[in-house]
C-alpha cells in the first residue's frame, strides 16, 4: 500500500528563516517536511508521508492574498496530495487569516480535506471555521505537542475516510452544522445531569452553546470637542525608549501609563514600539504614527480640542486575550473618568 500524501504550508518564523524582518518572504516550496513537519512526520508514522512544505511570509501573504494564494496553490497541485496541513498558527492573527485561508482555498479548489489549528481567539477562527476544519490549540507555540497530536488525529481519520465525531470529540471548533444522532440518554435526563454537575461545581459540556456577542453600546456624541479633554490609548505598543515596564512584545499581562506633559512629537531617541507581529521599523522611526501626539498637540494648539490628557495608556494587541484587554481597560478607565477625561481616542497597529 502506498503512503498518503500531505502538503503543509507555514510562515517565515516556522520555516526558520526569520522574525517579522523576513515576513515578507515570497512564497516558496521545499520538498518534505520542515519546521514543525517534522514533528507531524512522527506523529503520523509509517503511513503518511510529508512530501513538501509551502512557505510564505505573514506580510506578504496578507498584503497580496489573491496572487500569494493562487501561487501557493500551484505548488499543492503539483504535489497531488491526499491532504493539506496549515500551521498550525496558535494566536498570531495574520498567520491564522493565511492558515484559514489557504486551508479553505486548496479545500475548494482540490476538493481535498485539509486541516489547520489555531487559538480560540484568534481573528482567523470565526473567519474561516465554516470552510475548513480547525483544531483548537493553546495560544502559543509552547502547545505545539499538544496541537501537533490533536491535529494529526483527525488527518489521519480524514485521510481513511473514516466518520469524523463530533467538534468536542474531534477537538476541531465547532462549525455550527447540526447533524441527527442518536444518545443513549434522553433529552429530559442529559439536562438533569448537567444541571446537576452546574449545580455541584462540576465540569460539563453543553450540547447547544449559545453565541456570545460582545454588544457595545456607544457613547454619545461629545458636546463640545473644542472644549473636551481627549486621552490617547493604544494598543500598538509604543513606549519610552528601552520599555522600562517591559511590556512583552505578544500575549501581554499587562499595560503602561506614561506621562506627556510638555511633550510635542514622539521621537526615535525617545520612544519605540514593544509590538511582536509586525514590522516596527516605521512606528520606531516615528511613534506618532502609531499614537500621534504631535497632531494632537497642533489641535490643542489650534482649539480644536480642549486639551490633551498629560498620560497615554499603552499596551500590545498581539495574541492579549481578550480577557486581559478588558480587565486593563477596566482599569485605567476609572482612572481617566477621576481625570476628567471626556473623550478617548484609541490607536491600534
Amino acid at each position: 500500500m502506498s503512503k498518503y500524501r500531505v502538503v503543509m504550508y507555514i510562515n517565515q518564523f516556522f520555516a526558520q528563516i526569520g522574525g517579522e524582518e523576513k515576513a515578507d518572504i515570497r512564497p516558496e516550496y521545499r520538498p518534505g517536511p520542515v519546521g514543525p513537519g517534522n514533528a507531524f512526520k512522527m506523529a503520523f508514522g509509517e503511513d503518511v508521508e510529508i512530501v513538501g512544505t509551502c512557505i510564505c511570509g505573514d506580510s506578504y501573504f496578507n498584503e497580496n492574498m489573491d496572487s500569494a494564494k493562487a501561487e501557493v496553490l500551484e505548488m499543492v497541485k503539483k504535489a497531488s496530495p491526499d491532504l493539506f496541513i496549515a500551521g498550525p498558527a496558535f494566536n498570531a492573527g495574520r498567520y491564522g487569516v493565511a492558515c484559514g485561508e489557504m486551508a479553505s482555498f486548496v479545500k475548494a479548489e482540490l476538493g481535498i480535506p485539509t486541516v489547520t489549528g489555531m487559538y480560540v481567539e484568534n481573528p482567523g477562527v470565526d473567519m474561516y471555521k465554516a470552510g475548513t476544519y480547525i483544531v483548537s490549540t493553546r495560544n502559543s507555540a509552547a502547545g505545539m505537542a499538544d496541537a501537533v497530536k490533536k491535529v494529526s488525529a483527525l488527518a489521519l481519520k480524514l485521510l481513511k475516510g473514516e466518520k469524523v465525531g463530533s467538534s468536542v470529540e474531534e477537538n476541531y471548533i465547532n462549525q455550527g452544522i447540526r447533524v441527527n444522532m442518536f444518545e443513549e440518554k434522553r433529552g429530559s435526563e442529559r439536562a438533569v445531569d448537567m444541571l446537576v454537575k452546574k449545580l455541584a461545581g462540576e465540569a460539563f459540556t453543553t450540547e447547544y452553546p449559545m453565541p456570545d456577542f460582545d454588544r457595545v453600546e456607544p457613547n454619545k456624541a461629545v458636546k463640545d470637542i473644542t472644549k473636551a479633554k481627549v486621552a490617547l490609548v493604544t494598543s500598538g505598543g509604543i513606549v519610552p525608549f528601552g520599555n522600562p515596564d517591559h511590556i512583552e512584545s505578544s500575549s501581554a499581562s499587562h499595560y503602561g501609563k506614561y506621562d506627556i506633559e510638555g511633550v510635542t512629537d514622539l521621537t526615535a531617541e525617545t520612544y519605540q514600539t514593544a509590538h511582536g507581529g509586525y514590522d516596527p521599523v516605521y512606528a520606531n522611526q516615528d511613534a506618532d504614527r502609531v499614537l500621534p501626539v504631535d497632531i494632537m498637540r497642533e489641535m490643542e494648539k489650534e482649539g480644536k480640542i480642549g486639551s490633551l490628557h498629560r498620560y497615554f495608556y499603552t499596551t500590545v494587541g498581539n495574541g492579549t486575550s481578550v480577557k486581559n484587554a478588558k480587565a486593563f481597560a477596566a482599569e485605567y478607565a476609572q482612572e481617566l473618568k477621576a481625570d476628567g477625561v471626556d473623550c478617548v481616542i484609541l490607536t491600534s497597529t
